[in-house]
């Protein structure tokens, strides 16, 4: 089982949050996550995926912080979004040391590097707002473990996927893991780009 072998602060949380067993497609996908591999997880909306990101996240970081640079990054569509998942994390986080951040267009950036140069373990951020950051040398990426891309299909727009595929060319190492409803052709793309000797999960 996909719960069994985890870290035992996450194992608390899940049983504090009442997550007894895994859906069909986390019992697929956290095992091909949690052994580095690059990751398309496909699979439609309420089988787990944004659950799944969380646990592989936090059991890839221990469910402790470290050092100052952010060792996970998730990108998301909007200001929305980024809110919801930060809720979600810190359901899992709040007994931990972990820093969760979130950052977003309406945020003035200045205010970010700030907040961000005091320490963060994961940044939860959008396609614009990264790209900011990484023009104003607001955040480094030379501890960063796993890169998530969570409801994958709003890359719709060449301009995001752009930004998505020049910010990978700054990062020099790092697991990468994609999550959508639908693999579309501009999913694939990303093939040659970051998500090179990729594995598909899918249900």
């Amino acid at each position: 089982m996909p719960f069994k072998k985890l870290h035992p602060s996450l194992k608390e949380a899940l049983e504090r949050l009442l997550i007894e067993s895994a859906t069909p497609f986390q019992k697929k996908v956290i095992p091909k996550i949690k052994s580095g591999a690059n990751v398309f997880g496909i699979a439609p909306k309420e089988s787990g995926r944004t659950t799944a990101m969380i646990i592989n996240t936090l059991h890839k970081l221990q469910c402790q912080s470290q050092g100052d640079a952010p060792r996970a990054i998730i990108i998301v569509e909007n200001k929305k979004e980024a809110h919801e998942l930060y809720d979600k994390f810190f359901a899992f986080t709040k007994y931990t040391d972990l820093r969760v951040y979130k950052g977003y267009e309406e945020l003035h950036i200045d205010i970010q590097k700030s907040e961000i140069y005091m320490g963060i373990d994961i940044l939860i951020t959008t396609p614009k707002n990264i790209q900011k950051l990484f023009l104003t040398n607001g955040v480094s990426v030379s501890q960063l473990k796993i890169f998530f891309v969570d409801d994958a299909d709003f890359l719709i727009q060449r301009k995001e996927v752009t930004i998505l595929t020049t910010t990978s060319e700054s990062i020099k190492k790092c697991q990468y893991v994609v999550l959508a409803k639908k693999l579309s052709p501009r999913l694939e793309k990303l093939r040659d780009y970051f998500m090179e000797n990729s594995v598909v999960v899918k249900i």
